[in-house]
């Protein structure tokens, strides 16, 4: 673990949302989420969970229309905050893979904090909806994310039947992914690019 706290607090304001989020990224899964969305509540406890990163994300938005702009702002500010968070990104591992199986889904997810935002995202058609959310939202939220977090991120489900299991399983291995791209390993001297910088 690196000396210099790791965490950031960031706010955005819009006429359609209101977003808050802070995180430590060398936490203990310590999480308080209230969003709005209920699946996206279930699906970021899941994220600050098995990340072992300890966050607040609260969130109020115009969800009375639909979840798209709340789900699309939540992946704003959570990828805001954590590029926030990691600084300058001295002394990490720079790139984290996990998979996760989630019962009859397995999800493969690959992330390198490039400063390049990629995402790549080869997930089966899901069914259109988990309850009340719009499961083309998930797409939403990881596009904002990586653009944001300015990281290259690939998702990746080789099969599964269950769409909410699928999506789980997915937001578990962005997590663990991240949890790995993050650590600093102390071999690392400055940062992990032969170009000098990763900003």
């Amino acid at each position: 673990m690196t000396e210099k706290k790791r965490f950031a607090q960031v706010e955005r304001t819009t006429n359609e949302t209101q977003i808050s989020i802070a995180i430590n990224l060398d936490g203990g899964g310590k999480a308080n989420i209230k969003t709005g969305v209920g699946f996206m509540d279930h699906m970021l406890d899941l994220f600050i969970k098995h990340g072992l990163f300890d966050g607040t994300i609260h969130a109020n938005g115009d969800t009375y229309i639909d979840d798209h702009h709340t789900t699309e702002d939540l992946g704003i500010v959570l990828g805001q905050a954590i590029r926030e968070a990691l600084g300058d990104k001295k002394g990490i591992k720079r790139y984290g893979t996990a998979f996760v199986p989630m019962d009859d889904a397995l999800a493969q997810v690959v992330v390198d904090c490039s400063n390049r935002p990629h995402l790549e995202y080869r997930v089966p058609a899901l069914k259109e909806k988990v309850g009340t959310f719009d499961t083309e939202l998930v797409h939403e939220f990881l596009w904002k994310f990586a653009l944001e977090a300015r990281m290259n991120v690939h998702v990746i489900v080789p099969y599964g039947h269950n769409t909410h299991h699928i999506i789980e399983a997915i937001f578990k291995a962005l997590a663990r992914a991240i949890d790995a791209a993050v650590k600093i390993d102390p071999r690392v001297k400055g940062v992990p690019s032969t170009k000098g910088l990763l900003t």
